[in-house]
């Protein structure tokens, strides 16, 4: 019998003076930094159509937020949309990206992105959230239990389309 579904936690109070709002153009150099130093890899042109997709076209269904200390320095960023019938799940909401400052972690930032992502799915009817992520990431997959996520009915399924040692696009 799988787990009982755990409560989320009470969100913390994110730092003083931090405000989680739709990205702005402004913001795109500081979240391809802040990308780049969780990653290390510096990928502009991915966070440039991200950003024409999500930011300026996101209405409604797609959103990317970021959250900004003192209004204005970015800290931290979560992009998700809603997903129609996929596999014939009704619609559902969709975090792809979320990253907050290493600096930052643990002090709200992530709980106050996750929940107001969720208070946009929740506004267009939404009643399930999912996220994806790599098994051996740890750090991730604590901050999403630490917000009352399990695995869900999905199984994610891949294959290789490069021939063994082929280099990828």
């Amino acid at each position: 019998m799988p787990p009982a579904p755990r409560e989320p936690p009470e969100p913390r109070e994110p730092p003083a003076l931090v405000q989680v709002r739709p990205v702005r153009a402004a913001d795109l150099p500081a979240v391809i930094a802040l990308d780049a130093t969780v990653t290390g890899l510096h990928k502009a042109d991915y966070w440039q159509r991200v950003h024409r997709r999500y930011g300026v076209g996101g209405q409604g269904l797609r959103h990317f937020l970021v959250a900004a200390a003192g209004g204005a320095r970015v800290c931290g960023f979560v992009i998700g949309e809603v997903r129609d019938w996929e596999f014939g799940s009704p619609p559902c909401g969709w975090v792809f990206a979320i990253d907050v400052d290493p600096r930052l972690r643990q002090g709200g930032v992530g709980t106050a992105l996750l929940a107001a992502m969720r208070e946009r799915f929740e506004r267009v009817g939404v009643s399930k959230l999912r996220t994806m992520l790599a098994r051996d990431n740890t750090l991730l997959l604590s901050f999403f239990r630490s917000q009352g996520m399990t695995a869900g009915h999905l199984i994610p399924l891949e294959i290789d389309l490069a021939p063994p040692g082929a280099q990828p696009r």
